[in-house]
């Protein structure tokens, strides 16, 4: 199995760490001719509306988009996440271009700046009993879950905070910045 990993900004070498220990051999993917070489996508955490400039200037948007279509899994970590909603509220800037493939309504920086980041434990069944320990960076939540979408984790007070819609998979927090390989090992399988 090729995954790859986003790399045009972002945590992406993190990602790629956590592949590494899992015994894959990640790709970084920069332009379209990249996408070739893999199997599946992860898009990272960073800043949303600079990497879906980038995935304009690179030429990636629509071929990423055509590949997630014909089945490729995609997953998208807090910016990666925002990226992949049908839906942006709250603090999109106009014109910000998106992929608009899963059916979830995104809102960014849910929970203030970067002052306000926190941890905590999630319970995720499709994990397992143990708690998934997930670092949450300005991150953004899901207001809102369409047809087709399951919700995998919320806060203790309901806020949607990871689903799954086929082979589409978004986390707003950063599962690459624990120890804990569930959620990479969950994409992996998908």
């Amino acid at each position: 199995m090729n995954v790859g990993v986003l790399a045009l900004q972002g945590a992406f070498r993190e990602h790629e760490q956590v592949l590494r220990d899992l015994g894959h051999d990640p790709i970084q993917v920069r332009l379209p001719q990249h996408l070739h070489a893999i199997d599946r996508l992860i898009m990272p955490g960073g800043e949303s509306t600079t990497i879906g400039k980038l995935l304009i200037t690179s030429g990636l948007l629509e071929p990423i988009k055509q590949r997630a279509r014909d089945g490729m899994p995609v997953w998208g970590t807090c910016a990666g996440m925002i990226l992949l909603a049908k839906e942006i509220t709250e603090g999109r800037p106009e014109g910000q271009p998106a992929l608009a493939l899963m059916n979830i309504t995104a809102r960014r920086n849910a929970f203030g700046r970067q002052l306000d980041s926190f941890e905590v434990d999630l319970r995720v069944p499709q994990l397992g009993a143990d708690p998934f320990h997930a670092v949450f960076i300005r991150a953004p939540v899901i207001d809102r879950v369409g047809d087709g979408v399951q919700t995998l984790a919320t806060l203790p007070d309901g806020t949607i905070v990871a689903a799954q819609q086929g082979r589409l998979l978004a986390t707003a927090f950063h599962p690459e910045l624990t120890h804990d390989t569930r959620f990479h090992q969950l994409f992996a399988e998908l």
